[in-house]
Formats: structure tokens, C-alpha cells, sequence
């Protein structure tokens, strides 16, 4: 029998190396965020920063949100009915829109904006504390870094994400209006009366559920990457920081598409 050339076991080598690399990263990044959740289960409750994070991630997000949501609702609403006309079901436009946004396009969109928005600024941040020694002296003082920097965040990622989505829901739906009833010229009632019959209460919880999920996939890869930064291999200081931000970017939007694919097989 053949003995494996040296070449194919180097391969697998390799393999093996970059899936136990995977599992160790993420075990890391599991213990992470068990921590930030039990320091913001026990006192002290940081109120103060909790509502500043909220006024950063939320408030701060609203406007963008918004305006995507307003448009996305437009052109689903668009696109929609020039599909459903083929059918002579145009009258089902409203239920179209509001089930496309509120189960899927809503819960994606909003957690993608608030990566690009307040996630990449996340990371950013506390990268730069650490490679400033700003977390080492947190430490030196006896001030529990990842209570003070990570659980006040993820509390009020939990709190904004699900209020964005559901906003983004709202004005996806009236965006879907403009082009379909004022724009196209079906009928209100219609638009209406078919969203009201066909949407239940299962389908807007489904979409919270994933705006939960992806508010503690956001923060907690954004906060895991910069708070580690120092112990990247593919440099320190400002190249760190930006490499961190860029990676955090990257694995949260693509964790965020994969979530929502494992969540909705689970959840039909």
C-alpha cells in the first residue's frame, strides 16, 4: 500500500491546524461573551453607560435606518407588484412587502447598518484603548475591563437592535405603500386588509428573535476583536487596529447572513 506523500500530509496538516485554530477562536469568543453577560447580570448595573451606548448604537442609527428601510420597502413594493401582476395578484402586494421586511430584510438590513455604522467604530475604539494601555490601566486599577467596555455595550446592543428592526419594519411597509398605491395605484383598502389577514403575530416575533441574535453577534465580535487586537499576528498599533476593524466588519456581516439562514430553518 502507498504511503501518503509528503505534500498531501502536510495539506492536512495544515487543515487540521486552521480547524483547531477555529474551535480554540471560538471557544474564546464564547467565554467572552458569557463573561459580559454575567457582569451585566450582577451590581454594579452601569446605568449611565448603558444609556450612552444606547444613544450611540440607537439613537445615533435612526436616520440611516430609515432611510434604508424607506427605500428598501420602495423597491420591494416596485418589484413586487411588476411579479405579481404576471400572476393577477398584485392585490397581495402589502402582505409581500411586509413579510419580505418583516421576517427577513428588516432583522439583515438593520443589523448590517449598525455593523457599518456603530460596530466598525466599536472596534475601533477599544483597539485603540488597548494599544494606548487605556485597558491596562483600567486593570492596574482594579476596574474589570471587559465589565466596564463590553457588558454596558451588549446590554444596549439588546435593547436598540430589536427597536431599529422594528422601526425599519414600519417604514419598509409605508415605503411599499408609496410605490404600490400612490405610485402604481392599488387600492389602500386592499393593501391593507391582505397584510392584515396574511401576517400573524408568529412572523413579527420570528424577526425579533433574529434581531436578538444579531445583536449579540454584532457587539460581541466588534468588542472580542478590539479588545484582543494586541495579540494579532498581523501587526500592532494602528495597523492592528485597522486590520481588527476591517475583520470585525467582515465576520460579523457574513455571521449575520448565516445566522439568519440557521435561524430560519429552525424557526419555519
Amino acid at each position: 500500500m502507498r504511503e501518503p506523500t509528503g505534500l498531501f500530509v502536510d495539506f492536512i496538516r495544515y487543515l487540521g491546524m486552521l480547524f483547531v485554530g477555529f474551535i480554540r477562536e471560538l471557544g474564546c469568543i464564547f467565554i467572552f461573551f458569557i463573561k459580559g453577560i454575567a457582569y451585566s447580570l450582577t451590581p454594579p448595573f452601569q446605568i449611565q453607560k448603558i444609556l450612552q451606548h444606547i444613544y450611540f448604537i440607537g439613537f445615533k442609527s435612526i436616520f440611516v435606518i430609515s432611510l434604508i428601510g424607506l427605500f428598501t420597502g420602495m423597491v420591494l413594493g416596485l418589484q413586487g407588484y411588476y411579479t405579481l401582476v404576471k400572476f393577477a395578484s398584485e392585490g397581495v402586494l402589502g402582505a409581500a412587502v411586509a413579510l419580505s421586511i418583516i421576517r427577513e430584510l428588516g432583522p439583515v438590513l438593520t443589523a448590517i447598518m449598525v455593523i457599518g455604522r456603530a460596530g466598525s467604530a466599536i472596534t475601533a475604539e477599544i483597539g485603540i484603548m488597548r494599544i494606548s494601555e487605556q485597558i491596562d490601566a483600567l486593570e492596574t486599577m482594579n476596574i474589570n475591563s471587559i465589565r466596564y467596555l463590553f457588558s454596558p455595550r451588549i446590554v444596549a446592543s439588546l435593547i436598540c437592535v430589536p427597536l431599529l428592526t422594528s422601526i425599519f419594519d414600519v417604514i419598509g411597509i409605508i415605503g411599499g405603500y408609496l410605490t404600490g398605491v400612490l405610485l402604481l395605484g392599488i387600492d389602500s383598502g386592499t393593501y391593507f386588509s391582505k397584510m392584515e389577514n396574511l401576517v400573524d403575530m408568529k412572523d413579527i416575533m420570528d424577526g425579533f428573535y433574529k434581531a436578538i441574535l444579531f445583536g449579540i453577534l454584532i457587539i460581541t465580535i466588534c468588542c472580542y476583536e478590539g479588545y484582543f487586537v494586541h495579540k494579532r499576528k498581523d501587526g500592532f498599533g494602528a495597523r492592528g487596529v485597522s486590520s481588527a476593524t476591517t475583520d470585525a466588519v467582515v465576520i460579523s456581516c457574513v455571521l449575520v447572513l448565516v445566522g439568519d439562514y440557521v435561524l430560519t430553518s429552525f424557526l419555519l
